[in-house]
């Protein structure tokens, strides 16, 4: 049990954090072979964390040479699943062990508040590389219907060296996302961090490692990507690239598969979900707490976030007072105290874009309902409050683009296929929500709509049973359920005449 209940007893947690910014290859710690770093500073008061190694194509070439030579040696990739299994539950374990410090580094570097860097991206992080290892010896391979005198087989064998590049805003869950079915699939894994916030990627290091994973098995890599992340993209020994992060870099990384080795490549990319709240939703209430949440949740830094709100015409001015509402319960705060709700936003570009797009919206002729302007700005933080637009159509840049913050854009609509042609009209589809006691217009709308996810009378629902990802330019990843070791696993045909 945690005895950290205050904002003094966290501060003082971090006065006192030493903090690890070397990479993590070959199961050390290490600088990078240029011996060039960049500062990591918080953005709760702009102060440095740690000179982190700013790893490049050198330091990419040693560690996808660890991982290779642990892969080819059999340590990890030949060893029978039940055992795995072992390793990568400890490995979980040893993940909620260390949840204090693993969610202050969280906070600390990307600024989100203490109570969910806890409560969500550690005990989530925890939970994905747990039933991953749970699963691994439960899935089966399959034999042919063949004749009386032929077998046929088709198996599943690891792919490799896994190169996974994950985003800035859930560092450790998108991470173990995708460790827990690369790992328990006998991989090698080369986790490359966001530079906005490499801190607990370097920690998952060596905490796998003292699970009894083998060296090299998973080497952690900061840096940026245009160098690191560029050079694992190209690197002709890398067999598969997985990434989590924005549209304009994933379309990027598959032209460099093309151009080295064919690697397989699985994206998942921006998201721009459509909150659709029809007249005969359930309960108004509940939906109007869970739109503002949908947006403020994590600062509004959510690829999923429901940042256009579809409301039918009939309940509009009386639904968006309910959401304005809410979304006082969600203004920004101190991290490090256990009651906030909205933190930091990770740098200072990210805070400049989102008060961009909200110079936009005014612009365009939005009606700016509520917040819109940065606040506690005298603790040198980075904090924007949720902000509001109504009166929106989808032809606005803030209807259109993916912020990643706590910008919601209100769209009216008179009819269902009104909302389904606009919830359709973007370049992404990643999730959706739709609120109503129709359960036929529920289904017809799920199945119209052109998301990987829909979810009906709440938002962001699931679990790691549910696969999580998108159509379009929302990517061709599918991260959590079995689902997910199809991206870290080769097919194999084997024909056996008797």
């Amino acid at each position: 049990m945690s005895s950290l209940s205050s904002r003094n007893d966290w501060e003082s947690y971090a006065n006192r954090l030493e903090i690890r910014g070397q990479a993590f290859i070959d199961g050390e710690y290490v600088n990078a072979v240029s011996g060039e770093t960049f500062p990591c500073l918080s953005p709760i008061d702009g102060r440095l964390l740690a000179d982190v190694a700013s790893c490049d194509t050198d330091d990419a070439n040693n560690a996808v040479a660890s991982a290779r030579q642990v892969f080819e040696d059999g340590a990890w990739s030949q060893l029978p699943p039940a055992e795995r299994k072992k390793v990568v539950i400890r490995f979980a374990e040893l993940i909620e062990e260390n949840r204090d410090e693993l969610a202050l580094l969280e906070t600390l570097d990307m600024g989100k508040p203490i109570r969910y860097a806890k409560a969500v991206d550690v005990y989530g992080a925890a939970r994905a590389i747990r039933w991953s290892g749970e699963a691994v010896d439960k899935i089966y391979d399959e034999v042919a219907p063949t004749p009386h005198n032929e077998i046929g087989m088709i198996t599943r064998e690891p792919i490799g060296v896994v190169a996974a590049i994950v985003p800035w805003n859930f560092p450790m869950l998108m991470a173990c996302w995708k460790l827990g079915p690369a790992l328990a699939s006998g991989n090698s894994v080369i986790l490359k961090p966001s530079e906005k916030s490499p801190l607990t990627a370097l920690r998952l290091g060596q905490l796998a490692l003292d699970a009894g994973m083998p060296k090299g098995v998973l080497n952690v890599l900061p840096g940026f990507g245009h160098t690191v992340g560029k050079a694992l993209a190209l690197h002709m020994d890398v067999d598969t690239l997985v990434f989590t992060g924005s549209t304009r870099i994933a379309k990027q990384l598959m032209i460099y598969a093309g151009e080295s080795n064919m690697k397989r490549v699985w994206l998942e990319a921006g998201g721009k979900s459509p909150n659709i709240v029809f007249a005969d939703a359930p309960d108004l209430d509940a939906a109007a707490e869970s739109a503002a949440s949908a947006i403020a949740f994590n600062q509004g830094e959510v690829c999923t976030a429901g940042s256009r709100l579809l409301v039918e015409a009939s309940i509009k001015d009386v639904f968006v007072e309910k959401v304005v509402a809410a979304l006082k319960g969600w203004q920004p705060g101190h991290p490090l105290d256990p009651d906030t709700q909205v933190g930091a936003m990770v740098d200072q570009q990210q805070l400049n874009t989102v008060l961009s797009y909200i110079g936009k919206g005014t612009d365009a002729g939005a009606n700016l309902v509520c917040g819109g302007t940065r606040v506690m700005e005298a603790s040198g933080g980075l904090f924007v409050e949720p902000t509001v637009f109504d009166n929106v159509n989808n032809d606005m840049s803030i209807a259109r683009e993916e912020i990643f913050g706590p910008v919601l854009s209100v769209i009216t609509f008179d009819t269902p296929e009104q909302a389904i042609a606009i919830a359709n009209d973007t370049d992404y589809g990643l999730a959706s929500a739709v609120w109503t006691s129709d359960i036929s217009k529920a289904h017809k709308t799920a199945k119209a709509l052109r998301t990987g996810m829909v979810w009906i009378n709440h938002y962001d629902g699931g679990d790691m049973t549910a696969p999580f990802g998108g159509y379009k330019q929302s990517g061709n990843g599918r991260d959590k359920s079995l689902h997910a070791f199809e991206k870290y696993t080769e097919v194999k045909a084997t024909w056996i005449a008797l």
